[in-house]
């Protein structure tokens, strides 16, 4: 069948890559037919088409093309990016034409390039730099992940706080918002909240010292020293995110709060503020809730086939309480979003109050707590249950008269979705008792607990084989009774992971379905700990073992099991 004669990748013909995939069996001729037809309608590479629909893995594409133009393929997972050489292309090249210059050899820079055919962009470097050019061929996502890690923008934060930072801490005392605005602060917040964005950040800490002014970015859960800027750019710089906060600029002395919106290479973030007085200033803490991130569906979550199963039937009852539980930054709203992301919207008037709102569905009506219009989540509840609701999502139940309507609501036929902050799942179920609700209540409503934690997960690019210390294989073994034939570890790191180990995160769970036998134990004053081991015998499965499951399959370690849950018993 003929597959047409336009030209891909500059060089050589779409029947000519197109054929060659097929050979190989990577895809099938009536995806290649496909895919031409999209080309042939939108423009663009073949190869690009490709991957974009998932048809061929990138790297597989990237192996193929490199025997095909015979040019080396170089893996930036085991390459380091050389310092002399970053310097000589600018960010917005890279970005721009999808490559990474790599090292400096003799009088020749190497780059690999995504498109390592594009002749013109290799004249237009080789006159910038002055200098040989030696194209190598990357993976184009493997290419863009080194370009967010190295092009950091440390030093030109250094070079503007340069520009307004006095000598003295004290020669800047007090600044106005019109001082701000005329200062280069503007960028060196910009500067820092793109930084954080690139390394995945979920909050930045700016803290005053005795002689300097430290940010640290929270990542994975782990928080990382980044910078240390000189102690008189501390007073414009928490000015300005006071300014665009709409906090109070001349208070000091008493805690604040405040939220702004920023583009950040393209993407929507909302930023959450909140600073508080020490004995060397004001520290700031900025909360980074980024629009564009996906949003989870329940087998992403980490959820194994048990646990899935159980969070599934929960869903499917028609009315009652399903809670979540875990401290602070475990992942609960993220799991209640998955939660009722997986209900039918159009059959279904899904209502939400939250604080705050951090993604926004379509077909869902979402409210946002705000005191100062009083509006908190108890009486955003009891005005929601005037709407006719089939599905309530309550971002938190932190006092007697939030968690009563919430189980009032589950009474009268709606399906009540919130989260608690609660060491373990039973922990969940006594902390309702606490709150104010009575026993038989909670046997009445309650479908199901989940608690959970986030563990880091270890890079993919960079993972290796070890042997674990005998204090680990004695944690492993309290839990599961088989051992993987290998344990793996962070090993040394790799440009996609930020030379960390870990990349990215997943959850670990633990599950409570309230069966007969619960809901009577509940009943009768039964104490906690013969509630789990109710439970336990039911089949519920504590974090800490699912966290050795996923151990066991080489996602994560011991050590960051046990971080996560050391408590738990």
């Amino acid at each position: 069948m003929e597959r047409g004669n336009l030209q891909d990748d500059n060089s050589f013909s779409r029947k000519s890559l197109g054929e060659l995939l097929v050979e190989e069996k990577l895809i099938t001729p009536e995806q290649l037919d496909n895919a031409i037809k999209i080309q042939q309608m939108q423009g663009g590479r073949l190869s690009e088409i490709l991957v974009n629909q998932g048809v061929v893995k990138d790297k597989d594409l990237a192996a193929i093309l490199s025997v095909k133009l015979n040019i080396p393929l170089i893996d930036l997972q085991r390459h380091k990016i050389q310092p002399e050489a970053l310097r000589l292309i600018p960010e917005d090249t890279a970005r721009k034409h999808t490559l990474i210059p790599l090292d400096v050899v003799g009088n020749s820079l190497v780059v690999v390039m995504a498109d390592p055919q594009d002749i013109q962009t290799i004249e237009d470097i080789k006159a910038q730099v002055k200098m040989n050019i030696e194209a190598a061929l990357g993976i184009s996502t493997d290419i863009l992940r080194a370009i967010d890690l190295n092009y950091r923008s440390v030093a030109e934060i250094e070079k503007q706080v340069k520009e307004f930072a006095p000598s003295k801490a004290e020669e800047l005392t007090v600044v106005t918002p019109e001082l701000v605005a005329r200062t280069p602060i503007s960028q060196t917040l910009e500067l820092l909240l793109t930084q954080a964005v690139r390394d995945r950040a979920s909050d930045i800490h700016i803290e005053p010292q005795e002689d300097r002014l430290r940010i640290r970015f929270r990542i994975d859960g782990i928080l990382h020293d980044v910078l240390s800027l000189p102690k008189g750019a501390h007073v414009p710089l928490v000015s300005r995110i006071k300014v665009l906060a709409d906090m109070n600029i001349a208070e000091q002395r008493r805690p604040q709060d405040g939220q702004f919106s920023v583009n950040v290479a393209g993407r929507d973030i909302d930023i959450r503020t909140a600073s508080i007085s020490t004995i060397y200033g004001e520290k700031v803490t900025l909360r980074i809730l980024d629009k564009a991130l996906s949003l989870f569906t329940l087998p992403q979550l980490g959820l194994l086939p048990d646990s899935l199963k159980k969070f599934q039937r929960m869903m499917k009852s028609p009315f009652g309480l399903v809670l979540v539980g875990g401290p602070t930054g475990s992942g609960k709203t993220t799991t209640l979003y998955a939660l009722i992301n997986s209900l039918n919207r159009t059959e279904s008037n899904i209502m939400t109050v939250e604080d705050p709102v951090e993604y926004h569905f379509a077909d869902i009506n979402q409210t946002k707590v705000n005191p100062k219009a009083g509006i908190t989540f108890a009486n955003g509840l009891r005005s929601i249950m005037r709407h006719d609701p089939d599905v309530i999502l309550v971002g938190e139940i932190r006092d007697n008269e939030t968690a009563t309507i919430a189980v009032q609501a589950a009474l009268t036929g709606h399906l009540v979705l919130s989260s608690v902050h609660a060491n373990d799942s039973v922990g969940v179920l006594f902390r309702m008792v606490d709150l104010g609700i009575e026993r038989y209540l909670l046997a009445s409503t309650l479908i199901g607990i989940s608690t959970q934690r986030m563990i880091r997960r270890l890079c993919p690019h960079c993972l290796s084989p070890y042997e674990p210390s005998p204090e680990e294989l004695a944690l492993y073994d309290e839990e599961l009774s088989e051992r993987p034939q290998k344990f793996y570890g962070s090993g040394i790191g790799c440009n996609l992971c930020g030379n960390i180990g870990y990349q990215g995160r997943t959850g670990i769970f633990e599950t409570l379905l309230m069966s007969e036998e619960i809901r009577r134990m509940l009943l009768t004053n039964v104490s906690a700990v013969d509630i789990k081991a109710q439970a336990l015998r039911e089949g519920m499965v504590t974090m800490k073992h699912d966290g050795m499951l996923k151990v066991k399959q080489g996602i994560t370690t011991v050590n960051e099991v046990m971080r996560s849950v050391f408590s738990i018993g």
